[in-house]
């Protein structure tokens, strides 16, 4: 597959990336065929997408720039953690609201999820 993506790097530093989204229900299809969707899971998971895809997305892109990054450039620092406002910890966990939390049954059996230990 090729893609129309796009980076803006500074000195070996990615500050930011983006590409054009995928807009036809063909390529979407052939991607999740790639992942190992087939037609009836895709259906079931992502008919919204592919009914949508169906009356002719326009071609659209963006780009996420990484402002984290730029201050931790600009002020020399060695961890951008050090210029994050809610940082996460190295095992994805928030030190201030203690995130992930448990979740209740009563939400996981809303959403039919079993916890497997």
């Amino acid at each position: 597959m090729k893609a129309r993506a796009y980076d803006l790097v500074l000195n070996g530093v990615e500050l930011g990336g983006g590409s054009i989204r995928i807009h036809t229900p063909e390529v979407q299809k052939r991607v999740f065929r790639l992942l190992g969707i087939d037609e009836e899971s895709a259906s079931i998971k992502f008919g919204f997408l592919l009914d949508a895809l169906k009356y002719g997305a326009p071609p659209h892109g963006g780009i996420a720039l990484g402002v984290d990054r730029m201050v931790t450039l600009l002020l020399q620092l060695d961890d951008i953690r050090e210029v994050i406002a809610f940082p996460k910890t190295q095992k994805a966990t928030c030190l201030m609201t203690n995130a992930p939390s448990e979740v209740e049954a009563q939400q996981l059996n809303e959403l039919g999820i079993r916890l497997v230990q």
